[in-house]
């Protein structure tokens, strides 16, 4: 009872110590905020239109492919690692399918018609004047309309980047590296080809593409872009168990030869390969088999390197370990003299180079 009554004091001392002097009306800190009345006719949001955006319909007389320069289009692929129903333009963007390698142009195509619209594209040929001003302008590294080609090469949103230089400059730089400048020519040949401009300077991985003298930016083409790179089908193996015209054994004996011979090149990542072509044909004046260090190369690369080796050399590929490239002349060996030029690839391209003062 003691406690009960201790308590009870203790409770009126502290409402009589903490009690408010001023006897007006009670006045809180905060009042709750009246909620406002609810409408009894909302108006409902219109539901989103279900409608499908128009298709993007491109005039471009090829077929849209990943790379143009780094691709065959007569490789025959057997498999694919996603599948081709997956179009890299987005789903319902592009009025072309999409087949897992190229979206192909339905229409027919008229060659007359094109060659005739480049021509009055790139209207009367540069004087000698005005190319070396054009060349003069661009070609130094610190130009602000360059573009690098890597080791895609001239892929198809690449074309885009060319015609946006294209809209405030005459001529865009474009620096090559990597897998690509093995085969300068066909750099230069789908540049031309699919932009529909003109080659107008060109030293070792260095090209000057001039967009010509009627060019108009808001007639430019339509060129829809690739949203991701597609994944690359798979084609046949490069590299045989036997090769062609040997036995397994002789296979053998010429990868062990290759492997403990010097290496003719080291080759870096993202370099320039334009001799390597050159190299290997007088190499295999005095050698059967020759082996290129690619250790600090891609996996991926050397594969690249092999096949355009193959292709332009020609040799045959014998074995790809631990970096290292080894190749065969093949049973018909030629004489350094008696291989096909490079440029034969492309005879109708014929570029005009401008010369500058000063510069070879």
């Amino acid at each position: 009872m003691q406690r009960i009554q201790r308590t009870r004091t203790l409770t009126l001392k502290s409402s009589l110590l903490f009690r408010p002097k001023s006897q007006g009306p009670y006045d809180p800190p905060f009042s709750p905020i009246p909620k406002p009345p609810k409408n009894p006719n909302p108006k409902k949001t219109p539901a989103p239109s279900k409608s499908k955006p128009p298709l993007i319909k491109s005039d471009l007389p090829f077929d849209f492919r990943y790379s143009y320069s780094e691709s065959d289009p007569n490789a025959e692929a057997i498999g694919f690692r996603e599948p081709p129903r997956f179009s890299p333009f987005g789903p319902g963007r592009l009025d072309r399918k999409w087949d897992g390698v190229k979206a192909s142009c339905d229409e027919e195509i008229e060659k007359d018609r094109v060659l005739r619209e480049r021509e009055e594209r790139l209207g009367e040929p540069l004087t000698e004047t005005e190319g070396a001003e054009l060349v003069e302008r661009y070609r130094n590294s610190d130009c602000s309309r360059q573009i690098n080609l890597g080791k895609g090469g001239v892929t198809h949103n690449l074309l885009d980047d060319i015609h946006n230089h294209w809209r405030r400059a005459e001529a865009v730089r474009i620096k090559c590296l990597g897998v690509p400048t093995l085969d300068m020519d066909n750099i230069c040949f789908h540049l031309e080809d699919k932009t529909g401009g003109k080659i107008i300077y060109q030293k070792i991985n260095i090209i000057l593409l001039y967009r010509g003298r009627n060019y108009d930016p808001k007639q430019r083409p339509v060129i829809p872009l690739m949203l991701w790179k597609p994944l690359a089908p798979i084609y046949p193996r490069l590299v045989k168990n036997v090769a062609d015209g040997l036995t397994f054994e002789e296979t053998k004996e010429l990868r062990n030869r290759g492997l403990n011979s010097p290496a003719l090149m080291k080759l870096t990542r993202n370099g320039v390969y334009v001799n390597v072509v050159q190299r290997v044909r007088e190499a295999f004046e005095s050698a059967e088999v020759v082996r290129l260090d690619c250790s600090h190369v891609e996996t991926s690369d050397c594969k690249k390197i092999g096949v355009k080796l193959r292709d332009l050399v020609p040799c045959v590929p014998l074995l790809f370990k631990d970096s290292q490239i080894v190749i065969w002349r093949g049973k018909d060996s030629q004489d350094i003299n008696q291989y096909p030029s490079l440029s034969l690839h492309y005879p109708n391209k014929q570029r005009i180079v401008y010369r500058v003062k000063g510069v070879d």
